[in-house]
């Protein structure tokens, strides 16, 4: 798998853009912002010098903001995870984020790998999990079967 046809996938990443929300919720007298990440979108990398994050949708307590240029990188290493994804009842990206000091919180990560995630969920990252798109679960389905070869099981003979 040296190259795709489609526009932003290249042997094993794929160029991404996140969309995620933020909502400011009220609780009595307290207000605080609920950030969520509505999905990840695959296509050609943005070849420009604009902002990384902008601002998409603004309504009284809601926005959304669409983050760009982001890549999905796929490893060799990472095929059982890939597999598992791919045959759970609905694949799934993984977005990890961080607060900014500014109070925006900011993806870092896109990643289809559960172990990945997870280890990145351990920290203070949040990790938020969203549907994979069709056409990253075509390109993702082609990398696995091109690279990921099962272990066999070994049985373990008993000593006497």
């Amino acid at each position: 798998m040296s190259s795709q046809t489609v526009e932003g996938f290249t042997g094993n990443s794929v160029a991404v853009s996140v969309l995620t929300s933020r909502e400011q919720l009220r609780r009595g007298r307290w207000s605080f912002p609920r950030w969520r990440v509505l999905g990840v979108v695959a296509g050609e990398r943005e070849a420009r010098s604009g902002p990384k994050c902008t601002l998409i949708r603004c309504e009284d307590h809601l926005q959304e903001y669409l983050w760009r240029d982001y890549s999905l990188v796929l490893h060799r290493d990472g095929g059982e995870s890939y597999w598992s994804n791919l045959t759970a009842a609905r694949p799934t990206l993984f977005v990890v984020c961080r607060d900014g000091e500014d109070g925006m919180m900011s993806p870092v990560l896109v990643t289809a790998d559960y172990d990945e995630a997870g280890a990145y969920g351990e920290g203070d990252d949040q990790v938020f999990a969203v549907p994979m798109p069709p056409e990253i679960q075509h390109w993702l389905e082609r990398y696995v079967v091109e690279h990921y070869r099962p272990q066999e099981k070994k049985k373990r003979r008993r000593r006497s």
